[in-house]
């Protein structure tokens, strides 16, 4: 199959989320539309993050007060909707300008960003791209954020760290579920981890009789508390936290220093088996009492799912996959169009609820849904 090229204008049939990924297959290989869509094991939870939104259900407020907007504060910066792009790796694999062209839509739309350590464009760039386009429009620049997976050598996490810092990021994001995951798409040529050039790549294969995972070097340089209190005690950034669930590991983030925590089981690319995070959110909440923001990671394709987020806990949510979609089929023009649908869709939710502000959603708004 001959792979097309991204669309130079968007066409009158992308009305949705749904659409760019029904479209997007034509316009990746197939094995980067494999390792773009596909989950652990036999996808039971990537297929549950998404049927987890649709259990739920609303409860609408008639004839409301709809003088309002989506702006929410968070971590000192305001944000134009609950809305973040998550940190997605390699996305060159899709379109040339990759991570450029979703910072550059994220700044126009005033939308966070989440910047991957595994970013095909060094880190430097995309915040540059990012800070160049403000100016340009003469806004300030969108919230920008870096994810840190940390590397066996500290030397070389703390030199990501300031990096980072140096760069204009805003805060860092540790995400610690992710240390023993499948190795995922062999890259082709032109597309890299930049970002750890000179560094080592710590891999494990197994041999019969040997070890395959526990024990092994890549095993114990996973993620413990330890890497978290040492970070709180390396950055003066914010610290969110990626890839909790459980209310007890939390609570015990909070205790350590995080700043906010991402509830996230990885898009269903790590352990299979695995609760959606908007089942676990409330229970997270009651066990952090409010000290700090709870955002959400997973399944999130329409802007119902973001107000159902919010209703259950969260500050914010993260939009994953979305973006390689909307990137392959339309580079920038299609990233700026996939987040403007997302904040036309929460804005109607909001106001069909007779909810014109994110403070208004709660529980109370919701109903479970006949399974």
């Amino acid at each position: 199959m001959t792979v097309q090229p991204p669309l130079t204008a968007i066409p009158a049939d992308l009305r949705t989320l749904a659409d760019y990924e029904k479209r997007a297959e034509m316009h990746m290989t197939p094995d980067v539309w494999r390792h773009v869509q596909e989950g652990a094991g036999r996808g039971i939870t990537l297929a549950e993050n998404r049927a987890a939104f649709d259990r739920i259900g609303f409860l609408p407020r008639a004839m409301a007060d709809l003088d309002g907007d989506t702006g929410i504060e968070l971590l000192g910066r305001h944000h134009a909707a609950p809305i973040l792009l998550a940190p997605l790796a390699y996305q060159r694999l899709v379109h040339a300008e990759g991570e450029l062209a979703c910072a550059r839509a994220a700044t126009a739309l005033d939308t966070g960003m989440i910047v991957s350590t595994l970013s095909s464009i060094p880190l430097e760039d995309i915040a540059a791209a990012a800070h160049a386009l403000a100016r340009d429009l003469g806004k300030k620049p969108a919230p920008l954020w870096f994810q840190l997976y940390l590397q066996p050598d500290r030397e070389h996490s703390l030199q990501l760290v300031r990096r980072a810092e140096d760069a204009g990021y805003e805060a860092i994001v540790l995400t610690v579920d992710a240390a023993l995951k499948p190795a995922g798409i062999t890259l082709p040529p032109g597309v890299d981890a930049v970002n750890l050039a000179g560094m080592p790549r710590p891999r494990q294969t197994s041999v019969p009789g040997g070890k395959i995972l526990l024990g092994t070097p890549l095993a114990q340089s996973a993620p413990g508390w330890e890497d978290l209190a040492w970070l709180r005690g390396v950055t003066r950034l914010p610290i969110l936290v990626k890839g909790l669930l459980l209310g007890d590991d939390a609570a015990r983030a909070v205790d350590e220093g995080a700043d906010a925590l991402i509830i996230s089981n990885h898009g269903g690319r790590v352990l299979d088996g695995l609760p959606s995070p908007v089942e676990l959110i409330q229970n997270v909440a009651e066990s952090t009492a409010g000290r700090i923001p709870l955002l959400l990671d997973g399944g999130v394709r329409m802007g119902t799912d973001v107000v159902k987020a919010i209703a259950l806990g969260a500050s914010a949510v993260l939009i994953g996959r979305p973006q390689m979609h909307a990137l392959a089929v339309a580079g920038l023009p299609g990233m700026a169009h996939m987040i403007h649908l997302m904040r036309t869709e929460l804005e109607a939710a909001m106001a069909q609820l007779g909810c014109p502000t994110c403070a208004l959603l709660g529980p109370d708004r919701l109903v479970a849904l006949s399974r």
